[in-house]
């Protein structure tokens, strides 16, 4: 190592803070405000980071340098392994020249392809599978390939294209954090507030610094995360070896052996330090760059070096031995310490580490029809992945359709007057924006934060206003269930198709046509049946009967409007009663208030589950059950609600709903299954009549209104994506397993 290299290094490590060196410190700021806006643009899904298909352990750091993260690798590996566990390695491989990934095991790879540190990891642990690239993502993929069910990745932690299941930063108690300046005017690779993002903090090295140094390490760490993401580490050797060039022969210790010393490792000190506490003497010491490859004049040198100074060997790291030439043979003996790495209060380390792991699957919805399909779908999930946290996020509403299922929501629940985000009226937004709409947005993405790096991919059910939401939330890519676009309609925007292009992992949509657009435009999607007709086959409880006479089904909605809507269905209904024997049944949403909509529909009373009419006696039944069930018998629905509807006509109902914006949106999607009429109840009554007494026209809308909804199936398609494709059902089982492990090495009953 050159003078001026050294005179650099003990700047940047705060060795020599009066230095020529200290005029690299504006390069540093400028570091730092590219390393923040990488990360907000990480955080804030403007670029792309992706779920693997396996979970992931990333062992990282925050400094150049060595932090002993190869040893720590190799802890964490044969933890996993020791828990009944098909563990593999990723690594960029430094010093490799290897672009596309490159697996093997039993260190079966050329060094100058892979690197030493793979070798070196591979050599120790060789039923383990190594995949080295700069494509981590390949790597992994590739080690799935091989039938690894976890990775630990080596020197993950900057690598935020790959989305990981547990961050580990490694610090070292010798030289934490250099001068605390940004390369290249100091050390840091990122600002030391990156350290929030990790789930575990681990100081290594902590038996070569005081224990009052220690003590303030950790003070300032403390201020950055919760003291039950801190742990210790220490550096132990434990056994030395000699290498003739060709294998490592184990001898005893070197205790007083005069030696020289060379090293080419990020942290040559922390050698020095481990040697002198092995009690050996080093005479002389050649430190080269990290990672460098030893030539003849390299190795003359140092033998020169060790023959003039009356050496009785030489000295190296177990990593320096793969940047050896491959047959040179050492003149003298080479002695080799093997290092290890041990953790304080093991056991709360794989707790928090398999805790940590445990997958949290986030299903975000936006509107009470989109709540239902989301909630079906997260009860899907719950049932096929049974040791994950499944959680609902509804952007509007209380959650109720959630809360019918026992999935638990995110405390980010948005009560509005018209009950949505984006709305047909321009009115309708200002309204809500009155009664505080910015300000729960404000609380969600504060809940978005607090569940960032611990979910994995979100799956959005609604529209792309709920995928950005998200995506701008947390960061990850989310998959989209597309209910509310279609080619019925005008179909995705240019920006919209542009978005899900470039960030959605894939989007469902409700029907094929829809499907192909978005795929000629390069967005991936695909269409596996419509989603709102899965609502159909896992909504029916099969216990509904209707009363005798024509059977009319009346739908007021789900929102604040049914409350006035209401008197209008039910004035439309006496009108039908005059003229004809029918049956009448209202669906009810748990959302709505019972007592409330019969104050707003005065000469009505609620009786025993029914609306009476004091003077007429026409009974309405009121039934709380699956619309699916109702609909099922029903001849005509008069419908003002939004997916109900389109329930009903996939089911073949026939439905008349009253002339405004947003049905005239929703006849986009139902075509000649729906008609629209003024919102009277002489037209609601009328245009239903006209159906029950017109056999032919009621046929041609049941065929439309199937034609135009299609099958069901889409949900369980999106249920095998996360659990196959995206590693849910592996992550599910590592979960199991490593938790059942912890029980069985606590001694507890399974």
């Amino acid at each position: 190592m050159t003078e001026l290299v050294k005179s650099y290094l003990d700047h940047a490590k705060g060795q020599d803070p009066i230095s020529p060196w200290a005029c690299l410190a504006p390069l540093g700021w400028l570091t730092s405000a590219v390393v923040r806006v990488r990360n907000w643009a990480f955080d804030r899904g403007i670029r792309k980071s992706q779920e693997p298909p396996l979970p992931v352990i990333s062992v990282g750091n925050i400094t150049l340098g060595g932090t002993n993260k190869t040893p720590f690798v190799e802890m964490v590996t044969k933890g996993l392994l020791s828990k009944g566990l098909t563990a593999g390695i990723v690594s960029r491989g430094y010093g490799g020249s290897t672009d596309d990934p490159v697996v093997f095991r039993s260190g079966r790879a050329r060094r100058d392809k892979v690197g030493d540190e793979p070798l070196l990891l591979s050599n120790r642990l060789p039923s383990v599978f190594v995949a080295v690239s700069r494509d981590r993502l390949g790597d992994i993929k590739a080690l799935k390939a091989k039938g690894v069910q976890i990775v630990v990745a080596d020197d993950g932690f900057q690598h935020r294209k790959l989305g990981r299941d547990v961050d580990i930063v490694l610090v070292d108690a010798a030289c934490p954090f250099g001068n605390g300046r940004l390369a290249p005017g100091g050390i840091l690779r990122e600002p030391l507030s990156s350290l929030k993002r990790a789930h575990i903090i681990v100081i290594t090295k902590v038996d070569q610094v005081s224990p009052k140094s220690l003590a303030e390490l950790e003070s300032r760490l403390l201020r950055i995360v919760p003291s039950p993401r801190l742990f210790r580490s220490y550096l132990r050797i434990k056994k030395w070896c000699t290498w003739d060039g060709r294998t490592f022969r184990e001898i005893p210790m070197p205790q007083g052996k005069k030696v020289v010393a060379f090293s080419a490792i990020g942290s040559p000190q922390s050698f020095m330090e481990s040697l002198k506490e092995q009690q050996v003497s080093v005479i002389e010491e050649v430190r080269f760059k990290d990672h460098h490859r030893y030539g003849p004049n390299d190795l003359a040198s140092v033998t020169a070096l060790a023959r003039s100074s009356g050496a009785e060997g030489v000295v190296c790291t177990e990593k320096d031995v793969y940047n050896l030439p491959p047959r040179w043979v050492p003149p003298f003996p080479l002695l080799v310490p093997f290092l290890e790495t041990e953790v304080d209060e093991e056991g709360r380390f794989w707790d928090l580490m398999t805790d940590t792991l445990r997958p949290h699957i986030v299903v975000a919805s936006n509107g009470y029809g989109e709540d239902a399909m989301a909630s079906l779908l997260a009860q899907k999930l719950a049932s096929r992945l049974p040791n994950s946290q499944i959680t609902g996020f509804p952007l509007v509403g209380k959650g109720e359709q959630y809360a019918q299922r026992s999935i638990p929501v995110a405390p980010a629940l948005s009560v509005t007057p018209t009950g949505g985000v984006v709305k047909y009226r321009f009115s309708d937004l200002v309204t809500d924006i009155k009664s505080g709409l910015l300000g729960h947005i404000k609380r969600q993405y504060r809940v978005w934060d607090h569940m960032k790096g611990h979910i994995r991919t979100p799956i959005c059910v609604g529209d792309v206003y709920l995928f950005l939401h998200a995506l701008w939330g947390q960061g990850l890519s989310p998959v989209l269930v597309a209910t509310a676009k279609t080619t019925y309609l005008h179909g995705h925007w240019r920006a919209e198709r542009y978005l899900l292009r470039s960030r959605a992992r894939l989007v469902w949509t409700r029907d094929g046509e829809t499907a192909w657009e978005l795929r000629s435009s390069k967005v991936p999607a695909r269409f596996d049946g419509n989603p709102i007709m899965d609502l159909v086959g896992d909504n029916r409880s099969g216990g509904f009967r209707w009363p005798d006479g024509k059977r009319v089904l009346i739908l007021p909605g789900s929102r604040d409007r049914a409350y006035c809507d209401f008197r209008l269905l039910l004035d439309s209904v006496l009108l039908m009663a005059q003229k004809d024997r029918c049956s009448f049944v209202a669906v009810m949403a748990p959302t709505l208030d019972l007592k409330r909509l019969v104050e707003g529909c005065p000469g009505w009373k609620e009786m025993d589950g029914t609306m009476v009419h004091l003077d007429t006696s026409v009974v309405v039944s009121l039934y709380t059950g699956p619309v699916a069930d109702a609909a099922e018998g029903a001849q005509v629905l008069i419908g003002l609600g939004g997916t109900a509807n389109q329930v009903c006509a996939g089911l073949g109902v026939p439905v008349v709903s009253i002339l405004e914006k947003g049905k005239l949106v929703q006849q986009k999607l139902l075509g000649s299954a729906e008609l629209l009429v003024p919102p009277t109840a002489q037209d609601l009554a009328q245009a239903a009549l006209t159906v029950l007494s017109d056999p032919v026209l009621a046929e041609n809308m049941a065929k439309a209104g199937r034609a135009r909804l299609g099958r069901s199936g889409a949900l369980d398609q999106v249920v095998r994506y996360g659990e196959v494709e995206l590693g849910w059902g592996v992550r599910d089982l590592v979960y199991r397993r490593l938790k059942s492990a912890r029980r069985e090495e606590k001694g507890e009953k399974l």
